[in-house]
């Protein structure tokens, strides 16, 4: 499937976990975009799913916590001053349920864009909003750059001898990342403006065409967005 369908439907999906209320129907957003990530690379896609996962995890065991709502108690708490009672009801579970599951479909959407999309040729097909998908790009591959700068630092250290171990060990490689991102930036900065980006009577190199299943994903990312609006 080509990039811009690819992203037009996670996109979508993503909007009807934002809009619909049926948990259902979140529910299996979240499920089949998990399953969607699961095709990536092990060592890619654990930072993404462990953040995203464990968000939404958080969610739903604090909420009930800290919201007041709902008169069926399930469990009566004590009293904290300023937050109130800690007492949870099964309106807030549900709520911490269906609030969670957005949470994971959004997320889960964004991993699957950054870890299964193809963003150079996402760029090359933004003719109409080239700066604005060039900086997302370049956003989003913000997060493996550093898993990969980070892995090589590890390393270069323990082929010194030292280990890279705990809290501690590993703070010791912000330094050294926030150095080659800045380097690894002005690098960029040059390389577009040799390549003359941004200037007038630029060249594009030729994409392939779009296929049936492409066209069927565009138009089944707007029937999904119109339908939860429509429900």
């Amino acid at each position: 499937m080509s990039p811009v369908p690819a992203a037009a439907l996670l996109a979508a999906l993503a909007a009807v976990a934002l809009i619909t209320d049926r948990g259902w129907v979140v529910a299996a957003i979240a499920i089949g975009l998990l399953l969607l990530c699961l095709r990536a690379p092990r060592g890619r896609r654990r930072l993404y799913l462990v953040g995203t996962l464990g968000s939404a995890l958080s969610v739903f065991l604090l909420s009930p916590l800290v919201s007041q709502v709902g008169t069926h108690v399930i469990w009566d708490g004590p009293k904290i001053p300023v937050v109130g009672y800690l007492d949870v009801t099964s309106e807030e579970i549900a709520a911490a349920g269906i609030q969670a599951l957005r949470l994971a479909a959004v997320g889960l959407a964004f991993a699957a864009y950054a870890l299964l999309l193809d963003l150079d040729r996402l760029l090359q097909a933004a003719g109409f909003a080239r700066r604005s998908v060039l900086a997302a790009g370049l956003a989003t591959r913000l997060v493996p750059t550093l898993e990969r700068d980070a892995a090589g630092f590890t390393e270069a250290l323990r082929g010194r001898g030292l280990e890279v171990d705990g809290l501690r060990g590993r703070a010791r490689l912000l330094s050294p990342l926030v150095a080659g991102s800045l380097e690894r930036a002005l690098n960029l900065a040059e390389a577009m403006e040799a390549r003359g980006f941004g200037r007038v009577g630029r060249t594009r190199a030729p994409s392939a065409p779009w296929t049936r299943l492409d066209r069927l994903a565009l138009v089944a990312a707007v029937l999904l967005v119109l339908g939860a609006i429509w429900l």
